[in-house]
C-alpha cells in the first residue's frame, strides 16, 4: 500500500465547537478577533495541523488549512 493511500484514509475527529468554528472561519484571522474560549479551541485545532499560525511582520495570523469535513 502507497503512503498516499494510506494518509487519504486517515480522519481526524473533530468537536462539535471545532467544527462550528472552522466552518465560521474565513481566510487570514488575528488571535485578538476571537474569545479566550474559542482561542482554546483554536489550540487544539493547531495541534490537529486543521489551522496554521503564520507570523508576518512581527504579526501573528491564524490560516485555515486546506482540508475537507
Amino acid at each position: 500500500m502507497k503512503l498516499n493511500e494510506l494518509i487519504g484514509q486517515v480522519e481526524i475527529f473533530v468537536s462539535n465547537e471545532e467544527k462550528q468554528l472552522l466552518n465560521d472561519f474565513k481566510g487570514v484571522m488575528l488571535p485578538e478577533q476571537f474569545t479566550e474560549r474559542q482561542q482554546g479551541i483554536i489550540e487544539s485545532l493547531i495541534r490537529k495541523s486543521l489551522i496554521t499560525k503564520v507570523t508576518h511582520k512581527g504579526k501573528l495570523y491564524l490560516v485555515k488549512n486546506d482540508r475537507h469535513f
